[in-house]
Order: C-alpha cells, then structure tokens, then sequence
C-alpha cells in the first residue's frame, strides 16, 4: 500500500465510539506517547547536502505536547512557516557516508475533546470568536486544489439554498459531503485533497472529503480550515499507526471554530451527528493548511499538506523517505 495514500487505513481496527458524556462542558482527554520515525535512504552517491523538515506538534486549546525529543545525525532547531504559523522541525547536513540518514520524534501528548457546537453544548473552553482578521482571510481563499468557483459554488449553493446563516448553511455542507461522498480508495485520483475530483468521483478518503466541505464553505463566505496529523485506535493502548488522517473546522460568527469529520461520520453513520460540532480523543494534530511554505523555504513547490517528511538533496526534491507512527497510552498498560 502506498505510503502517502495511506488515510486511516488504521480505522480497519478502530471503533471511534461515541463517549456516554460527550455533551458535557468536562471534555475527555486522552494521554499517549507517539514515535514518529523517517528514514531518508538510498541518498545519490554523488549528493552533497540533505534537508529534512518535518511537521512538529504544537500545543493548543485541545492538545497539550511534553517530553519532546529528537534522534538525529545532524543539528535540529524549530521554526515557523510564514503563512499559518506550524511548528517546523528542521535539518540540514552533509550526505552520510553510508548513504542513509535516520531521525525520529517521540512526544507526549495529552488530547481533550474538542466540542464547539452552533446549536448545543459547548466544552467550556471552545473555541475563541476573536480570531485574527488576517487569518479569516486565509481560510476564505482557495488552495490549488480547492477552487472555489465553477462546480464546487455550483454545489454549494444547490446545498445551501433557502439557507441564511452560516450556521446552518454550515450544516447543509456537511450533510451533502457526509452524503454524497462514500469513503472508497480504489483505483486512483484519490488521496491528493482535489475539491473538483471528489465532487464528481463522489468518493475518496479523508482529504478528499474534506477539501469538497472547505471549498463549499469557502465558495458561500464561510471560513473554512484543513487540520491533519495521526489516528489512534481508540479500544488498544499501543501499536502501530499506519497513516494521517484529517478533519476540518468551519468558522462561524458567534461560535469560533466548529470542527467537524465528516470522512468519520461517513464510514460510521451512527456518530454522524456527534462529528458536527465535535472531534473524539483519538488522534493528534500536527499541522493546519495546504500549499504550505516550509522555513527555511523549500526550493521545491509548496507542500500539499504537511504530515509526512519533506526531504531535498542538493536542493531538490527526494521522494526516497520512508516513515512509521506509534503509540502507547500513558494511563494505560505499559507497551510489550
């Protein structure tokens, strides 16, 4: 299976159940420890300097990160890229002799629930109404593969007609995605979060959801936002992850930042309301944004998303880099 098409392959073995509590302003929160590990392999023989970047998480309102360290040959330091400020873990140094650079990331990270809903329950730190003006603007414009005009306005107001706030248009995008689109990655096309495709395919894994859901908001003025990073399996307290997955958020007047799912709900109908309004403990986040200008600025184009390592050597893109997630749980029994 292609590593970078892998979107919840992990939810083969997982069960996101609904907590009995989940409308209660006490949000449930989990406690993991994750181990990211890359290795760039098979580096030109004639290569002189490697680049590495990789996504480092940040704490928020509903993830605390502890405890982070790093394995690597070279020097790290922390940056921030220009556009929507994620945390950079960054690398530079001389090819190795043996033709092979290996790094890894382990942290701590303690996620709580995150329930922000327009027409319920809100946990009692959700999301703020005081977001940067500039950063509004961002989410209202397109990505290279979210356009906002053409046949993804056409859907968009065929799903929010008769509608006049933004809540409830909010809403009527999220049914028509959760709806219209089957979770389905045979074949090809899927996987690369291109709004057009997954209109007219009807199907995809999580990026392909949730580009069509931002780019519907984005097209009706509704600012809209991609959030990717690591799934957890949420009935075992250690093993393997094997891919990203993602979600996204809507921001409305009044509200903040309502973050839905609407890949999850898809797959498993029964939590389609609850994934309105609210993300489950199991997973981590560990970047915001598409077409993402990495710092120090990569020679290469923009990055489509940032979960995976970004490598260049001698200042061009690498694709030899191989990556593996895992995690145990800190309240639980202690990993074999």
């Amino acid at each position: 299976m292609n590593r970078r098409t892998i979107c919840t392959a992990v939810s083969l073995l997982v069960t996101l159940s609904v907590p009995a509590a989940a409308e209660t302003t006490q949000p449930h929160q989990r406690q993991f420890q994750i181990r990211y590990a890359a290795t760039v392999a098979e580096l030109p023989a004639d290569g002189k300097s490697v680049r590495i970047w990789l996504p480092y998480p940040q704490s928020d309102t509903w993830q605390t990160i502890d405890n982070f360290s790093v394995e690597a040959p070279y020097p790290h330091t922390m940056q921030k890229d220009p556009e929507y400020g994620n945390s950079i873990l960054y690398l530079e140094g001389p090819r190795p002799a043996g033709g092979s650079v290996s790094v890894t990331m382990t942290f701590d990270v303690t996620r709580r629930e995150y329930v922000n809903r327009p027409d319920g329950p809100r946990a009692a730190d959700a999301g703020s109404d005081h977001e940067d003006p500039k950063v509004l603007e961002r989410f209202r414009k397109p990505d290279r593969l979210v356009p906002l005009e053409g046949k993804i306005a056409e859907v968009a107001r065929e799903a929010t007609q008769g509608k006049s706030r933004d809540r409830d248009k909010a809403r009527s995008i999220y049914e028509y995605v959760t709806t219209h689109l089957h979770y389905d990655k045979s074949g090809t096309g899927w996987g690369r979060g291109d709004a057009v495709w997954a209109c007219d395919a009807k199907r995809g894994n999580c990026t392909d959801f949730h580009s069509l859901l931002i780019g519907m908001a984005r097209s009706v003025g509704i600012p809209a936002k991609f959030e990717i990073g690591l799934p957890l399996p949420e009935e075992l307290h250690d093993g393997s992850i094997g891919g990203y997955h993602c979600w996204a958020a809507f921001y409305l007047d009044g509200l903040g930042w309502v973050p839905v799912d609407s890949s999850e709900a898809s797959k498993f109908p029964a939590k389609r309301e609850y994934f309105f309004g609210a993300l489950d403990t199991n997973r981590v986040r560990l970047s915001v944004g598409r077409d993402i200008t990495l710092a120090p600025e990569q020679t290469g184009a923009p990055v489509n998303y940032f979960v995976y390592p970004y490598v260049e050597v001698d200042g061009k893109p690498f694709a030899g880099v191989t990556e593996t997630f895992a995690f145990h749980d800190l309240t639980g029994p202690a990993p074999d």
